[in-house]
């Protein structure tokens, strides 16, 4: 278990350049200049974690090659990785401890929307930057009452990742007029991001006129299936679709073609993973998922970045959320050059004073990253509106639809 207010200290985190991390004062060891500090904050460990620590090494990455090409001059920065475990109190355990380091400048994360909400008041508090790669709740940025009225509720809250009030859609689309289904079985994990996806999808599918055979809840952490899998069966359905994690869905796939019932299992980027294959072996053969943007490994702009994660022999995957990730932490890092140059090149001594600048020029954040343009709408949202949906074939995720989401 990592205690909550420790550092990640592996070889892989540690950057040498910059010295030991020393929270009275932000002066590297082994380097004239400055030195702070970029947040993470994701599982790490059991349930999630092999997406969390895509996010955490797409997050080192950005990092390591701001420090090399001299992103911000006289600055150096570092990694301070925290575990939530995917439990929103521990997420928010984590949100306090990053705001008491003053060499913290803003947090790339959360992985889950439920573990967000429990951390955008305390980064709001502090005036501090959150910019996830993964949350797709529109809440999030939207306000709960987001399809009838819009309201921004955290102006320090950013993503990189679209909302799952266009990824559901493109779902439901794709299902209907892509693979011809017209009987769908919904269900869902009970969790903020899951329950959200699901009842979108629900609804387009059913507006495209599709009929909804039946629907039910799973909790996370289940592992037998076996009177879903009956419900399923007997509602004949010509699909299945989830709203949740790998975690679970692998394993209902696989009971589900097991038991005879051959569907394809169809859900969200929360099980976009190579853990959901690994997991369900031959029984994800088929099965779908839609995830944010486009394959990070067919961007010209992100070559450099995949072939440094596979050297580097970096632990999760990057396909999901490690470029949303590197380019999150590039948003924070370069709007601490916007800060430096806007303030006669150097920085406000003040953190409290300097965390908010950031929190401003992050908002007018536009520049090329490696997934795509990286700007923020008013709501903190981000501008890049594409999705792709994946689909297993031979034992792998391979893209099948590419395309702007317009709800």
């Amino acid at each position: 278990m990592v205690i909550l207010t420790s550092v990640l200290t592996t070889g892989a985190l540690t950057l040498t350049a910059c010295g030991s991390r020393d929270d009275s004062g932000s002066k590297s060891d082994s380097d004239s200049g400055t030195t702070f500090t970029i947040g993470v904050d994701a599982p790490l460990s059991g349930e999630n974690s092999t997406t969390g620590l895509g996010i955490q090494y797409g997050v080192q990455v950005a990092v390591d090659d701001a420090n090399k090409n001299n992103w911000v001059p006289g600055v150096k920065f570092k990694v301070k990785a925290l575990d939530d475990k995917a439990q929103p109190a521990t997420g928010q355990q984590n949100a306090t401890a990053l705001v008491g380091d003053k060499t913290v400048l803003g947090a790339v994360g959360p992985l889950n929307s439920g573990v967000a909400q429990s951390m955008q008041q305390v980064f709001t508090s502090a005036n501090m930057v959150e910019i996830s790669p993964s949350n797709t709740s529109p809440d999030l940025t939207q306000g709960k009452n987001w399809q009838t009225d819009k309201k921004r509720p955290y102006k320090t809250y950013f993503r990189t990742a679209t909302t799952d009030a266009l990824q559901g859609s493109f779902a439901a689309d794709y299902a209907y007029n892509g693979l011809k289904k017209k009987k769908a079985f919904v269900v869902d994990d009970k969790q903020t991001y899951g329950a959200g996806l699901a009842k979108i999808f629900n609804k387009k599918f059913a507006d495209l006129g599709g009929k909804i055979a039946g629907t039910d809840h799973v909790n996370t952490g289940d592992k037998d299936f076996g009177s879903l899998v009956t419900k399923i069966k007997n509602s004949g359905a010509d699909l299945l679709y989830y709203g949740g994690q790998y975690d679970e869905s692998s394993l209902i796939t696989k009971q589900l073609k097991d038991a005879g019932v051959k569907i394809p299992l169809f859900g969200g980027d929360g099980m976009f993973a190579s853990t959901y294959i690994e997991t369900a072996g031959k029984a994800s053969e088929g099965d779908l998922a839609t995830s944010v943007g486009v394959p990070v490994d067919t961007l010209p702009a992100a070559k450099q970045f995949v072939e440094t994660y596979k050297a580097k022999g970096y632990k999760g995957d990057y396909g999901a959320y490690g470029g949303y990730s590197y380019d999150a932490a590039s948003a924070i890092i370069k709007a601490v050059k916007a800060v430096k140059d806007a303030n006669g090149d150097k920085l406000p001594t003040d953190i409290n004073d300097l965390r908010a600048k950031i929190v401003d020029a992050v908002q007018k954040s536009d520049f090329q990253g490696i997934t795509g343009k990286v700007s923020f709408d008013e709501y903190g949202d981000t501008g890049n509106k594409q999705l792709t949906v994946y689909q297993v074939k031979d034992g792998a995720w391979k893209a099948v639809k590419t395309g702007t989401a317009t709800g």
